[in-house]
């Protein structure tokens, strides 16, 4: 399938695309903050800047867009164009992720990620439920979860 735009567009808008503020991000940071829930943003002295940083329960949540990442959903499709520079692209991402997780881990906080999947699309958790589960591993002492979208 070729590309529907020219290139001159299709950088403009791959240009636009940023890591972080994003649409899922802004939903799961202000239902938190509506239960009063407090959090630092994007810590940049901690391996991979963290989305949501929670001094008070040790914990780190990210939350990951299934594309950029390479999550196996239906958010995730391999191009098909270009293809050996997007497989090294993904997997240079994915690598840098579990990296960042392990390091994060040895310096003794909690991970927990919350893929695209899980808040929106056709495989998306009913909302409500999918904030209690965060709170439910706020206060547990799970070192590491995901939260993925029903397949």
């Amino acid at each position: 399938m070729t590309d529907v735009f020219s290139s001159e567009k299709r950088s403009k808008v791959m240009s636009r695309i940023t890591g972080k503020n994003t649409e899922p991000e802004m939903k799961i940071r202000k239902a938190l903050h509506g239960l009063d829930y407090r959090y630092s943003l994007h810590k940049k002295n901690l391996p991979g800047k963290p989305d949501i940083y929670f001094r008070k329960y040790n914990a780190l949540i990210e939350i990951n867009g299934c594309y950029w990442h390479g999550h196996d959903c239906h958010f995730f499709k391999w191009p098909q164009n270009n293809k050996e520079f997007w497989k090294k692209k993904i997997g240079r991402t994915k690598e840098r992720d579990g990296n960042n997780f392990r390091k994060l881990q040895d310096m003794g906080y909690r991970l927990l990620v919350i893929w695209e999947c899980a808040i929106k699309g056709k495989t998306s958790l009913d909302f409500e439920v999918l904030i209690e589960s965060v709170i439910k591993w706020l206060h547990s002492d799970i070192q590491f979860k995901e939260i993925e979208g029903d397949n």
